[in-house]
């Protein structure tokens, strides 16, 4: 992002010339880390203070030349009027998006609160800590939420159980797909969720943040299985509760492979929890909106420009673009191109929310599983049709995901459902027509 003077960070196109200048640059980096040191830590920690002290010295040079053109700007842009544009792309293939807007707003507007009373005295005071959304069930406050790992490859659509979710997370796996896990705040009000998949390290450490139960069917045997020892998290894994917990769906069984089979049957959680005396009460900690709601009565339009539409690419044939429905407010989720559907209600994925997290994501040594960092980055916070810049941080495997503008203050999500998108800060490419 560049700062324009009047309207704030603005996203701009690097020339692929530049992006390969870039690529080679942290190739060689992480290279020159990789001969230095045996351990992956050590090379993971040597990496990122190069890249970061890197990133410092990149960052003086900008604010000279900012500095000394920064009138020239001022006296350029002070004659110009509001117009009709369309907006470069801002997040595409793995971190950047493409985005359509439709008009720019002036500065005076360019963030909007609207007012709607709520009047319903039948709603429950209580707030969904996951949405921030009136109506919670006064039984669910204060309890854990639950995580699932939910199949995302084509051959398993439609899944079901997951419109239901609060948060759903999509991150890329080996071979160029993606999984989800999908986020409920009650746990005694788990849908069954199909297909269930198995665990990648990154995820229960998500979780961590949130005190979530983990909810998958397997794991890889390297670095998901020391994770989940490490750190002992509360989890249940489909091949140690099959019959009890976890099924296979009989009528899927006739049209798909079986691994697209498995769901987990949500209802029957809150007896297993029970039974396994794992704990359902959330630490003190956590026991806070996991982000920082407006209230419900408010809509905020993020600073920057409009945008109608934006595509996250994980790879050339998995992505996910969202549309947005003024009607409703809500992004519509597409799946690499059709709409992403949830089986049992018939109804496509819409979110309120969609933040796009950029963070590095490569190969492990064995070049097939994956390593995200999850330790904080740049990305965009995307909702009622605009777009702005932002950045992220998760300060420990257990510490929530914590949001700010690029002023350094938190940021302020509208109510409603989410989707966390975390991908690819290297890899860049022309936009998806």
């Amino acid at each position: 992002c560049l700062w324009n003077p009047l309207k704030g960070y603005q996203p701009f196109r690097i020339p692929l010339s530049v992006k390969k200048t870039l690529f080679d640059i942290f190739t060689n980096l992480w290279y020159n880390s990789k001969s230095l040191f045996s351990n992956t830590a050590d090379v993971r920690e040597h990496f990122r203070a190069v890249c970061f002290h890197t990133y410092n010295r990149g960052k003086i040079m900008i604010k000279r030349i900012i500095s000394a053109g920064v009138l020239c700007c001022l006296a350029a842009l002070t004659g110009c009027g509001s117009q009709k544009t369309t907006v470069p792309n801002t997040v595409q293939n793995g971190t950047i998006a493409k985005t359509t807007a439709v008009s720019e707003s002036s500065a005076e507007d360019v963030t909007e609160r609207e007012t709607e009373a709520v009047t319903d005295p039948e709603i429950s005071p209580y707030r969904n800590p996951l949405t921030g959304e009136l109506g919670y069930a006064e039984s669910a406050v204060g309890k854990r939420p639950v995580a699932v790992m939910v199949n995302n490859l084509k051959g398993a659509l439609p899944q079901y159980g997951i419109a239901e979710a609060d948060i759903i997370y999509e991150l890329p796996v080996e071979g160029g797909i993606t999984r989800l896990m999908a986020v409920y705040a009650n746990y005694a009000d788990v849908p069954e969720v199909c297909s269930v998949r198995s665990c990648r390290y990154y995820y229960p450490i998500l979780c961590l943040g949130m005190d979530a139960i983990y909810c998958h069917w397997g794991l890889d045997q390297t670095i998901a299985k020391e994770t989940l020892e490490r750190t002992g998290i509360d989890h249940l894994d489909g091949g140690q509760y099959y019959g009890s917990l976890y099924f296979r769906d009989s009528e899927r069984e006739r049209t798909y492979a079986q691994e697209h089979t498995g769901y987990l049957d949500g209802p029957k959680l809150p007896e297993v929890l029970e039974n396994q005396g794992i704990r359902t009460e959330l630490l003190d900690y956590y026991d806070q909106p996991l982000f920082n709601f407006a209230s419900e009565d408010e809509k905020i339009i993020p600073q920057g420009e409009n945008a109608q539409e934006v595509t996250l690419n994980f790879s050339g044939s998995y992505y996910s673009t969202f549309q947005y429905d003024e009607t409703s407010g809500e992004y519509k989720k597409l799946h690499s191109g059709e709409p992403h559907m949830d089986q049992r209600t018939g109804t496509q994925l819409s979110f309120e929310n969609v933040l796009i997290l950029q963070t590095l994501v490569y190969p492990r040594e064995n070049n097939y599983l994956m390593d995200v960092e999850l330790s904080g980055g740049m990305g965009y916070y995307v909702s009622n049709g605009g777009i702005e810049p932002l950045t992220w941080e998760k300060s420990s495997e257990t510490a929530p995901i914590k949001l700010y503008d690029f002023s350094g203050s938190e940021l302020t999500l509208n109510c409603g459902k989410t989707y966390i998108g975390i991908l690819s800060l290297i890899h860049i490419s022309e936009p998806t027509r």
